[in-house]
């Protein structure tokens, strides 16, 4: 096996690991990918681009193919950022808007392009993406069950947030694609309305 294909840490053997600035150099890795795309995800313009040697950059993350996964976790981390926050929603509805309000934001835009490239990606190659094809729908699935109340059947709960999940990103993507902010609002307030809990038939409850 080839030094650059071991895993970073044994790349670094023998040296203490900075986590911290691996984190701190990660980051800076994440922007420029989500300024420039995977297209541009190569050792000499990223190394240029953060201000560090390309030595570095194999020393911190071992190849290049396991830059691209670290950038696709870290990617992940940053879109569930405030999943806890998520949880707290007191309803359905409100957690699905607040969702849809973060997703949506323009200041965001950029960093979803990135998202969806990722998804097709991984989609062309599960298995080495096999962990953020993993993650890419249960990450947000807990949690919108959750936010359907402890008395949801579990079998609805699943099926619900599943539709939420769909609707919301395709709406995104839709958004993403044309730039048409009003008529992909509309339907997203048209959609959000079906789940307030007046709109919506009242949930089996579980069997006790």
């Amino acid at each position: 096996m080839s030094r650059r294909d071991q895993h970073p840490e044994a790349v670094m053997a023998g040296r203490p690991i900075d986590h911290q600035r691996r984190a701190e150099l990660l980051d800076a890795v994440v922007d420029y990918t989500v300024e420039h795309g995977f297209s541009e995800l190569s050792w000499r313009p990223v190394a240029a681009a953060v201000g560090v040697s390309t030595t570095t950059l194999v020393h911190r993350f071992g190849t290049k193919e396991q830059m691209l996964q670290a950038v696709l976790a870290r990617l992940r981390e940053r879109i569930l950022a405030a999943s806890d926050a998520l949880g707290a929603r007191p309803d359905l509805a409100t957690a699905a808007r607040w969702v849809w309000t973060r997703t949506s934001d323009p200041r965001r835009g950029a960093e979803f392009r990135l998202f969806f490239a990722a998804y097709g990606r991984a989609l062309q190659a599960p298995q080495q993406f096999a962990d953020f094809l993993e993650h890419v729908v249960a990450d947000w699935m807990s949690a919108l069950c959750a936010a359907q109340g402890p008395d949801t059947d579990p079998v609805t709960a699943t099926r619900t947030a599943t539709l939420v999940i769909a609707t919301i990103r395709g709406l995104l993507l839709d958004l993403l694609a044309t730039g048409d902010r009003d008529r992909v609002q509309d339907a997203a307030e048209s959609f959000l309305a079906t789940l307030e809990p007046g709109a919506r038939p009242a949930a089996r409850a579980r069997p006790r």
